[in-house]
């Protein structure tokens, strides 16, 4: 059994202990992060050498952004694609030796896209969804078995929200970026783990508002996603997500995904 993890950390070295405790409670072979805001020569490798994640791939870059897949899986590096067109660090690609052999792991940070759903009004918004138009064509022509994993900042369905008729017009939620994410799914076949194992419309949020105190509220969104192709999808075996870490001090505003496959 080969447990991969994702998590957006919203800087790696602000809660390295906090990614030590989790590697430690729940054991992933393969942890993916992302917003990890460090360029690769500042990242803090010392943590994942002790704790046996001695593979690691690296892409970040200074005060933002960035992704890292560490791994006591011996892998190698596959890819880095600039979806952005514009240099950002928001992807690495890795393959798996080893236990996970020949499985394809992407690690994907998907722009935000500002707060106005409104390419005219908004270039950030635009980027986002050329950014995923970018992904599609890249999904057309995947040839091995892959998992996309990461923070996409889109909740497509309707009960990946707390309230969706209040979210349609709120940049995640909104018709064009669902539209958009739902022509990369369809562009390669992905299966959603998160919905495979937690079918809808059971709640299943990844990410809360730090202007809302999330415990009372709940005001959840399901930003983060782990993706696979549909010859990778019948040998998972399980996937969770660990809520528990967005009640740690300082934590994340993103909780982190597992999911677990049978390779």
């Amino acid at each position: 059994m080969v447990s991969i993890a994702t998590w957006n950390i919203n800087s790696v070295r602000l809660r390295i202990d906090q990614v030590e405790r989790f590697l430690t409670e729940q054991t992933p072979d393969v942890l993916c992060l992302q917003e990890i805001k460090v360029a690769e020569h500042l990242f803090p490798h010392d943590m994942f050498e002790r704790l046996g994640y001695t593979h690691r791939a690296i892409h970040g870059q200074k005060g933002y952004h960035g992704v890292a897949t560490v791994s006591r899986l011996p892998f190698r590096d596959f890819s880095r694609h600039d979806w952005q067109d514009n240099g950002e660090a928001r992807h690495v690609g890795v393959e798996l030796l080893g236990a996970g052999q020949g499985l394809i792991l992407e690690n994907v940070y998907i722009p935000a896209g500002g707060d106005i759903a409104d390419r005219a009004l908004n270039p950030k918004f635009g980027q986002k969804l050329d950014f995923l138009e970018r992904m599609t064509r890249w999904a057309e022509q995947i040839e091995r078995p892959s998992l996309i994993v990461g923070d996409f900042n889109i909740a497509p369905l309707e009960s990946d929200v707390y309230d969706h008729k209040a979210l349609l017009k709120v940049v995640s939620h909104t018709p064009i970026e669902v539209d958009t994410l739902n022509r990369f799914r369809d562009a390669h076949g992905w299966v959603d783990m998160g919905r495979q194992f937690i079918p809808a419309p059971e709640r299943n949020y990844s990410w809360w508002s730090y202007r809302s105190y999330w415990r009372q509220k709940d005001q959840g969104r399901r930003l983060d996603h782990m993706w696979a192709s549909p010859e990778l999808a019948p040998q998972a075996r399980g996937h969770r997500f660990v809520d528990e870490t967005r009640r740690w001090e300082q934590p994340s505003d993103h909780v982190p995904l597992i999911t677990e496959f049978d390779l």
